[in-house]
């Protein structure tokens, strides 16, 4: 079904590469001239997850207000809390949360059960095909829409097609959809450029070692913090359906563990530092990218800040 993508994904700000989890890529991690810029790196600071989710939340209730003055039912989604909405990134190391949601497995199964009853889709296909096709129509331009294309920093492009409600919506928080578009596929793989040598900096490399030696001390011995996390996922498999409260518990002693041990070490700290040192040493083109993305970010969190509360 076309319908707007408005899951968080899809509005996520720049983040380290490091405490997101980076993907494999190339050097890249000096400029064209080879110069280190103190002044002319990313200046412009990215949105925490909670103004992303309202950024989110601001896209949803301009679509379902755009699509009610079309005639038909758009249905905002809201069903997670605020906390339940945090991502889960490399370096997980806010206690609390971790005692409660461990790595956020059951978050997970609530938002795969969230998915599967989808009441947009549900009443997308009870309509008539006739009003169907309008449906697609309003919320993103149909057959007739637009197509947006952005050139990926390791070669070939993405695209999008836009129209309709979906590009109101972004309009309305972002100002140019296309601008919006081309910027943030360029600024959320930018770190593909210097993931390699981020993942073998000495600085990061000795605070990760220095989590494993202290995850070890707590008796749960993991390289790192991906891991970890994927040792808990792995066990509960193990474990099945019948002892899932067993290995929920499991999980959350690993991520209290994993959180603690990150607070001890600086993890956060040392990560976020490097990541900067790589990001400030990109080309020119897309810093000035990056800033461009983050720039229109934080304007459309002030306009979505205008439009609907933070969630509970």
């Amino acid at each position: 079904m076309r319908r707007a993508l408005m899951s968080l994904c899809a509005v996520t700000a720049l983040v380290t590469a490091v405490v997101t989890g980076c993907g494999d890529g190339g050097d890249g991690a000096g400029d064209a001239q080879g110069r280190t810029r103190q002044d002319t790196g990313v200046r412009t600071p990215a949105l925490t997850w909670r103004q992303e989710v309202r950024v989110n939340d601001a896209l949803q209730r301009l679509t379902s207000r755009c699509m009610g003055r079309q005639g038909f039912i758009y249905q905002e989604e809201r069903e997670l809390t605020l906390q339940e909405s945090r991502p889960v990134r490399f370096v997980q190391d806010d206690l609390a949360w971790a005692r409660t949601y461990g790595y956020g497995s059951r978050v997970e199964a609530k938002s795969a059960r969230l998915r599967e009853r989808n009441a947009n889709g549900t009443y997308r296909q009870d309509l008539p095909a006739t009003r169907r096709a309008l449906f697609d129509e309003a919320l993103d331009g149909g057959d007739g829409a637009r197509m947006l294309t952005a050139p990926m920093p390791n070669g070939g492009e993405i695209r999008k097609r836009i129209g309709g409600c979906t590009e109101e919506a972004e309009r309305t928080l972002y100002g140019d959809p296309a601008e919006w578009f081309r910027t943030s596929k360029i600024a959320l793989s930018a770190n593909s450029l210097y993931a390699g040598p981020l993942m073998k900096d000495p600085q990061l490399t000795a605070a990760v070692r220095a989590w494993s030696a202290c995850m070890s001390e707590a008796d749960e011995p993991y390289p790192d913090p991906l891991a970890a996390q994927n040792g808990v996922r792995a066990a509960a498999v193990r474990l099945g359906a019948p002892r899932a409260d067993e290995a929920f518990a499991a999980e959350r002693r690993t991520a209290v563990a994993d959180a603690d041990c990150a607070r001890r070490t600086s993890l956060r700290a040392v990560a976020t530092a490097r990541e900067k040192h790589y990001l400030d040493r990109l080309p020119d083109r897309y810093v000035k990218d990056i800033d461009t993305y983050r720039r229109l970010g934080r304007q459309a969190y002030d306009r979505a800040a205008r439009i609907v509360p933070e969630r509970d």
